[in-house]
């Protein structure tokens, strides 16, 4: 965790349970499929919502989702959709739950396509990526994830418009967001 002193990215603010999954996950490389899954899905679900919300109701969502196993969520059906609609330990919206659906099926098939989903997705990391020196410099999408997005939607995905895309490149590590000094982001490297 940085010092006080030590300059980080400002959005965890002091919160603990944010401020840890900035310092010990976003933007850290992931190339597991069912970590990026899971990456995938919880961005879609933050859409509209406060990322507090839902890193506090992961655990519930890793429950309700089968531990993210694309394998498993695929083949959910109407009883499940029933069942993830009552639980109140996650993010009750029809559309959201019905695209991780989806998407764990567009996982499958991509990584059947390409060796793995983490082949398919790392396909998308920029040649050069600069560290932006202040909060304003981030962008909220990019080439890449417009790209990313639109392949994703080819082939089933739902919920993953560019801006979205670009959140789950930073925190999988496609990109390195983490401002310009901040330890966390020079741990990472230049990403």
């Amino acid at each position: 965790m940085p010092s006080p002193s030590s300059p980080a990215c400002p959005w965890p603010g002091a919160h603990p349970d944010y401020r840890a999954y900035h310092d010990d996950e976003w933007g850290r490389p992931v190339r597991d499929d069912q970590r990026l899954f899971e990456k995938l899905v919880l961005e879609g679900f933050q859409s509209g919502l406060s990322w507090l919300t839902i890193l506090r109701k992961r655990p519930a969502f890793r429950a309700a989702f089968m531990g993210f196993d694309p394998a498993r969520v695929a083949v959910f059906g109407d009883d499940d959709l029933a069942r993830l609609m009552s639980d109140a330990g996650i993010v009750r919206n029809r559309r959201k739950i019905e695209a991780a659906i989806a998407n764990a099926r567009t996982v499958l098939t991509l990584a059947d396509a390409h060796g793995s989903f983490a082949d398919f997705v790392w396909r998308f990391a920029p040649d050069q990526h600069t560290r932006p020196a202040t909060m304003a410099d981030v962008p909220p999408h990019s080439a890449e994830s417009t790209a990313l997005a639109k392949e994703l939607k080819e082939a089933g995905a739902r919920f993953v418009g560019p801006t979205t895309v670009y959140a789950f490149m930073q925190a999988m590590g496609l990109v390195n967001d983490h401002l310009v000094g901040c330890p966390a982001g020079d741990a990472i490297g230049t990403g």
